[in-house]
């Protein structure tokens, strides 16, 4: 029976491969993550996840600035719908991060039930090109749901992992498995250039998990000068490829 069952789950995963690779990839132009995800970038048609720790797991708001980044060159495809629970997504920040707010739809939900919801149904929906929602956790079965709708349509979800009222995480049910899993954190920025005041916005980010392919860390930067569809470049990499504990990760940034 063990035999057969890891026969099956290797047609699973190769049929979930075709899917993803149907609609190719985001490059993010830099060869020490590129060359680390399977197809050289973020794939599309798929769902990734973003998670943080301590009080981001309240506010998102690293989290949360990177999945507007990874979204950025998307909306050059189609709509960008970002569902959230608390109405607290503030438009100046991400005009800041170059995201063309024109191209954004907010969706506002009760529970995470109807933010998992509503992403699917922005994932199936003609003319979205990235879904982005903020949810506690997502289960398998609305994991794989969100899952076909994605390689269905093309379209991408950033799942932005998030409390937005604070309080002890609830009972976690079985996790559903996303294309990529990132632990993202603040970092400090460098001087600019003049050494008068901060340069630009910096994140620690971790790729803890990464379906056919490996994991990594760095510290990335936003920059202003064309390089790739991404906005950002890579400052360092972390030190400690294996992903350490969380702890140890905040301490990085």
């Amino acid at each position: 029976m063990q035999p057969r069952l890891q026969t099956l789950r290797r047609q699973i995963a190769a049929l979930e491969s075709e899917g993803r690779a149907a609609h190719g990839v985001v490059p993010f132009g830099d060869e020490r993550i590129d060359g680390r995800l399977p197809g050289r970038g973020l794939a599309r048609g798929a769902w990734h996840a973003l998670t943080a720790d301590g009080l981001e797991g309240e506010t998102a708001a690293a989290a949360g600035s990177f999945a507007a980044l990874l979204a950025k060159p998307l909306t050059e495809l189609g709509a960008a719908v970002w569902v959230l629970r608390r109405d607290d997504l503030y438009a100046p920040g991400l005009s800041a991060l170059g995201f063309p707010a024109q191209r954004l739809i907010f969706v506002r939900a009760g529970d995470d039930a109807e933010v998992l919801a509503a992403c699917e149904d922005a994932a199936r929906s003609p003319g979205v090109a990235v879904v982005v929602g903020e949810a506690d956790s997502i289960g398998l079965v609305a994991g794989r749901r969100l899952q076909l709708a994605c390689e269905a349509h093309g379209a991408t979800a950033l799942l932005v992992e998030r409390r937005p009222f604070g309080g002890k995480p609830r009972t976690r049910e079985a996790a559903a498995s996303p294309s990529s899993r990132w632990r993202v954190a603040s970092a400090p920025s460098a001087p600019d250039s003049e050494g008068l005041g901060l340069g630009a916005p910096r994140w620690s980010v971790a790729l803890e998990r990464n379906r056919g392919g490996r994991p990594g860390g760095w510290i990335v930067e936003m920059k202003e000068e064309d390089h790739g569809p991404y906005p950002l470049r890579v400052v360092a990499e972390l030190a400690d490829h294996r992903m350490a504990a969380p702890d140890r990760f905040a301490a990085t940034g």
